[in-house]
């Protein structure tokens, strides 16, 4: 295994944990009943979403630039 293999393993596996550690901001029963509540779309996101959202981006960032490297090598 190469060592870009490795770390392709590693922000995988990063990035997973991060998105299921995210909180859905939809309620499932809302999806089968219908209702769509949408009183609460327009609310910055602060704390720890902030930091989750800025983490997954740059993981994702990272994730997508080693997986072009590895296929360019």
């Amino acid at each position: 295994m190469r060592g870009i293999d490795i770390v392709l393993l590693i922000l995988s596996l990063l990035l997973i944990t991060i998105v299921v550690l995210q909180s859905s901001k939809d309620n499932a029963a809302n999806a089968f009943s219908g209702e769509k509540s949408e009183l609460f779309n327009n609310q910055k996101q602060r704390g720890f979403e902030l930091i989750m959202n800025i983490t997954t981006l740059v993981v994702s960032v990272f994730f997508i630039v080693t997986s072009i490297l590895a296929l360019a090598l």
